[in-house]
């Protein structure tokens, strides 16, 4: 039996949005889930998007676009400390 579109059988993969220094995004970028996690957490997965952007731009002729930021798809959003200034 086929397997539906947009399935993601046992969590084989996690997916992140990642922005560019030019302000463009991509989301959903596929990353093997055996890469995140640990101790590290999410930080192997800018390596191997960065790997893959490589590749691509290979590929295409193009310059890889540096990356700004990689977020976990579903992550909330980090909270915004503030700094009490003393007056």
């Amino acid at each position: 039996m086929a397997k539906r579109p947009g399935t993601n059988p046992k969590g084989e993969f996690v997916f992140f949005d990642v922005v560019y220094e030019d302000g463009s995004q991509r989301s959903n970028r596929r990353v093997p889930s055996e890469l995140v996690g640990g101790l590290a957490k999410d930080e192997p997965a800018r390596g191997f998007l960065i790997e893959q952007d490589r590749e691509i731009a290979e590929k295409s002729g193009r310059a890889p676009l540096k990356i700004v930021s990689v977020r976990r798809v579903g992550a909330k959003p980090e909270k915004m400390m503030r700094v009490k200034e003393r007056a």
